[in-house]
């Protein structure tokens, strides 16, 4: 068990991920948690400090986009595991496993527009760890079972429950959401993700707190 989730990075995640980023040839560390856990914040900080030896693809860019998430009545259920494409993020770790391309090109989620931007971020081949964060990594249902043995190492950020839903409540004001509707989603349909996601945690290598 580490702590991670603070204002500086864990010198003990950093040396982790650096052993990781050392066995040769391309590995995959994966970073999971329930909703404003603090995996961003761990996954960002890790590739700042890791520079150039590391890329940040985060399972968000492959949320459906708003207008398909109406199409199939699922918008007021966004974020939970069945409102992503699970198989097209398969399908990048694959590709991104197998560094066998000059560069893949990976999307990104854009929080201000509540839509993922494809070929938003590159991946050399030359890169040695690749970082990706998101909530599902661990589910064994559906195409998520297949997230799991493309990952080196899988990494799960659990915080104090009263702190995560603050900062979870914060950041949804902080993207144009009232007061009441930013609770309202984090002790609904998040609290709902939240509890599928907890249910994972035994899957992990790493408990981070």
């Amino acid at each position: 068990m580490s702590r991670g989730a603070g204002e500086a990075l864990d010198p003990a995640l950093l040396e982790r991920a650096l052993r990781l980023a050392d066995r040769g040839g391309r590995r995959i560390l994966g970073i999971t948690g329930a909703p404003g856990a603090g995996k961003s914040t761990i996954a960002e900080a890790l590739a700042l400090a890791l520079g150039p030896r590391a890329r940040l693809v985060g399972m968000d860019g492959f949320h459906l986009a708003e207008a398909e998430l109406r199409r199939l009545g699922r918008h007021d259920r966004k974020g939970a595991p069945d409102t992503f494409d699970a198989g097209g993020y398969v399908a990048l770790l694959r590709r991104l496993r197998a560094a066998d391309e000059a560069v893949v090109y990976a999307p990104f989620f854009d929080r201000s527009l509540e839509e993922a931007i494809a070929g938003a971020v590159a991946v050399p081949r030359e890169v040695p760890l690749v970082i990706t964060e998101g909530n599902y990594l661990l589910v064994e249902d559906g195409d998520w079972r297949a997230v799991r043995p493309l990952l080196d190492e899988c990494w799960y950020v659990e915080a104090d429950e009263e702190e995560r839903l603050r900062r979870l409540i914060a950041r949804h004001e902080r993207f144009g959401r009232s007061a009441a509707e930013a609770r309202e989603r984090s002790t609904g349909s998040d609290q709902r993700n939240a509890d599928v996601i907890a249910a994972t945690s035994h899957l992990a290598d790493l408990l981070v707190r």
